[in-house]
């Protein structure tokens, strides 16, 4: 068991990370809106966006900021959601395991892949010491082979929990060595940035979604960094493809869809839209429009909104400093990471 420091972490405080904590609630308004609030009042971290799907009954958070400021975000976060969710009682087309599903951490800048695994240890710690969670630490924090994919770590769900802790392959990595009667487990862990992108089916075949799911996931030998499954969204009967893609310039999203699209058309099945489930860098929106519209000789660079970016910040380098130190500005938001939701 590695060891967990509960107190704050050792990273530069000019680092800047990224957290995506998703947890299991995306109906009630007052939930969501409880774990928003514990957020913000936690410190300086920003929330980038907030993605509820109340089919799914699962809400996923994009969160930055400085290394203890995060730390301090899930934490307040995670107690929400013990204190509010109830996993006896829940229903959604996601697997879950707890309430706070899964925490993961990404290096954005000035900090390592090393500084989110340490990271994920000092937060895993934590969590189980104040509330009492089984942690298990998963992707570039795992602490054996079989634990770094989160599907292994989560198959069988809440439900089957308590029969999978007690075997020691599944001993968690904190914390006690039972679920949680209503909060279940968490998966802690640091990866690198993924997109997650959903394709939804014109059926409401579940098999037909599982089975396209298997094609094209790379465990399967289908698409490289390409992680799926089939979901049945109740609310809107339709089956979905959902799927996570680990690395875009390897397997662009465009490729991903065109794969699915071809596999529904083989049962003539169509496809009825596709989502993008948080952020999304422009270089992987930037790759799509080039190969649909067979775009010659064109990149990043060309995107308008990237030219004045740059061309903004080379304003601000270059601008003289105010009596105050620092250079002016009239944005009281100007230096964070992202816009705090609203």
């Amino acid at each position: 068991m590695p060891p967990g420091d509960p107190d704050a972490p050792r990273l530069p405080p000019s680092a800047l990370i990224e957290s995506v904590p998703n947890f299991s609630e995306g109906r009630r308004r007052e939930v969501i809106d409880a774990v928003l609030e514990a957020v913000r009042r936690s410190g300086p971290v920003s929330i980038l966006d907030a993605s509820s799907d109340a089919d799914h009954n699962r809400t996923v958070l994009t969160l930055a900021g400085a290394p203890a400021a995060v730390r301090a975000a899930l934490l307040a976060l995670v107690g929400v959601c013990v204190e509010r969710i109830d996993l006896r009682s829940h229903r959604g087309g996601h697997p879950r395991m707890g309430a706070v599903d899964v925490i993961p951490l990404i290096p954005i800048r000035g900090a390592t892949m090393q500084d989110c695994v340490d990271l994920a240890r000092d937060i895993g710690a934590a969590v189980a010491a104040r509330h009492g969670l089984p942690v298990y630490l998963y992707e570039k924090a795992a602490t054996a082979p079989h634990r770094r994919n989160l599907a292994e770590i989560r198959r069988g769900e809440f439900e089957s929990f308590p029969e999978k802790i007690k075997d020691a392959l599944w001993k968690p990595d904190f914390g006690p060595a039972r679920v949680h009667p209503t909060a279940g487990c968490v998966a802690v862990g640091a990866r690198e940035f993924l997109i997650a992108y959903n394709v939804n089916l014109a059926s409401a075949e579940l098999d037909l979604a599982k089975a396209i799911a298997r094609v094209i996931r790379e465990s399967s030998g289908g698409l490289p960094c390409v992680k799926a499954m089939g979901v049945m969204l109740q609310d809107r009967r339709i089956a979905q493809v959902s799927i996570n893609l680990t690395d875009f310039r390897t397997t662009p999203l465009h490729v991903v869809f065109e794969r699915v699209r071809d596999e529904a058309a083989r049962h003539g099945v169509e496809v009825s839209g596709s989502e993008i489930v948080g952020l999304v860098p422009a270089d992987a929106l930037v790759e799509t429009a080039r190969s649909f519209l067979k775009l010659e000789d064109f990149d990043a660079s060309k995107v308008l909104e990237r030219r004045l970016d740059e061309a903004l910040a080379r304003d601000r380098a270059h601008a003289p400093s105010t009596p105050g130190g620092g250079t002016h500005s009239d944005d009281e938001t100007a230096g964070t990471p992202g816009r705090h939701s609203g």
